[in-house]
């Protein structure tokens, strides 16, 4: 895809987000059953991107004696993981609600691999340094 095409796909989906009656326009209606099953999915992202926030301030918080450095890496990435979750909530209920309007497939994503990933090294870092009382 050239670049401008694939600028206009992104601005085109992302307007989706603030509009999605739009998305109305696309297909045929799926059974409500799985609407509201996307939509449960995209508070259980959201929840998930509140959760991370909520760790990366208490990271913040109750790790004063932490390597300043190390705390702020830890923080940052946490509040970076909260905001993705929240945009990656929004944009795969869009892409998912198009697939079951067109009738095709459900979109395939990696970032909940990479999510868990993220999130069980982080883990493992902080069990490691508690270990070696770094965090008293």
């Amino acid at each position: 895809m050239i670049p401008s095409e694939a600028l206009r796909s992104a601005g085109a989906a992302v307007r989706l987000w603030f509009s999605p009656a739009r998305i109305r326009e696309e297909g045929t209606t799926p059974d409500y059953r799985f609407s509201l099953a996307n939509e449960r999915t995209f508070l259980a992202w959201l929840r998930t991107g509140l959760a991370l926030i909520g760790g990366g301030f208490a990271v913040d918080q109750f790790l004063p004696r932490l390597h300043q450095g190390l705390r702020v890496t830890f923080t940052v990435v946490l509040l970076v993981g909260g905001a993705l979750c929240a945009l990656r909530a929004v944009n795969h209920w869009v892409r998912c609600e198009r697939a079951m309007r067109r009738g095709g497939d459900l979109p395939v994503t990696r970032f909940p691999t990479a999510l868990a990933l993220g999130v069980g090294l982080l883990a493992v870092a902080v069990v490691v340094l508690v270990l070696l009382g770094w965090t008293n």
